[in-house]
């Protein structure tokens, strides 16, 4: 490079750096804004979180790209996401913080009290005061006031069979997306068994804990409890089911029994529920729950 191309290529340099050129590796003639993507009847863009991220697949020319569809099928982690150079596709990024996003929200923001209403649920709530207290003192979100205790023993009365708690736990979308059909399930098995449930309390801010200070209160044989459970990138709506026998403040973790991801691409609200009734027919037939239900019936 003599002197006069040198000369050409500082100026050139300092021309893009006050904004009066495009760069060397991009010209302005290269350059064209993102087009939108498919719209809906609406005349609005589609939603990037309608995708099914087990459908996702991005990588360019890929040796046997059916076969690893056929992988990804079975589960909706981030695989096949292709690459732009050494940096994500930008559809992928949009979709990680389109997920993150909704876990935030789902912790966030509180079950809608005309859901509550709507199912007929009996609204209570722990100590905690606000969703930064619930976030930040997990103990209070274990135990009721003197108020809220008498409204649990008047609603559920002593010694029931069965008491029905809905909780929002750390995920409101996981209750609302899932506990009403649930219920509903879990209800109509315990029907058919003969089993009688009284009303089903809602608490909010609540915690797995606070199923033993109701089944304290109440002398309930088995307290199940549904609640949303902490969001991660897959789904915000994960909702599980912890069921007590026996339950009372201090009781060891190890009688818990759980029924874990219930979300639409896990196990399903109504699948989950008819299995829940049939767990606790079998909890009162063996009055045992968690480590002892198992030993129990493996026997």
């Amino acid at each position: 490079m003599n002197d006069k191309e040198l000369r050409a290529l500082v100026e050139r340099m300092v021309a893009d750096l006050m904004g009066q050129a495009p760069t060397p590796q991009v010209k302005g003639a290269d350059y064209h804004p993102m087009e939108p993507g498919p719209a809906s009847e609406g005349g609005e863009l589609s939603d990037i979180a309608g995708v099914d991220l087990r459908r996702l697949y991005l990588v360019q020319n890929p040796k046997n790209g059916p076969a690893f569809l056929e992988l990804k099928a079975k589960t909706p982690a981030r695989l096949g996401m292709g690459r732009a150079g050494a940096r994500y596709k930008t559809e992928t990024m949009l979709r990680m913080r389109c997920d993150h996003a909704a876990a935030q929200d789902s912790v966030f923001s509180h079950v809608s009290d005309d859901f509550v209403k709507a199912q007929g649920y009996v609204p209570l709530h722990t100590l905690c005061k606000d969703k930064d207290e619930y976030l930040t003192r997990p103990d209070k979100g274990r135990r009721f006031d003197e108020e809220q205790q008498a409204l649990i023993q008047k609603t559920l009365g002593h010694a029931p069979k069965v008491a029905l708690v809905v909780g929002d736990g750390l995920s409101s979308a996981a209750i609302e997306a899932n506990a009403a059909d649930c219920m509903e399930a879990i209800r109509a098995g315990l029907k058919s068994y003969g089993i009688d449930a009284g009303p089903t309390l809602f608490v909010k801010y609540c915690r797995v804990g606070a199923s033993d200070h109701i089944g304290e209160l109440t002398g309930a044989e088995v307290v199940c409890m549904l609640v949303g459970e902490r969001p991660g990138l897959v789904t915000a709506e994960s909702m599980s089911a912890y069921l007590t026998y026996g339950a009372h403040i201090g009781i060891p973790e190890s009688k818990r029994t759980v029924i874990s991801n219930i979300h639409r691409q896990g196990t399903t609200a109504v699948e989950a529920g008819a299995h829940i009734a049939e767990l606790i027919k079998t909890m009162l037939e063996k009055k045992a729950s968690g480590i002892e239900l198992a030993r129990g019936v493996g026997a």
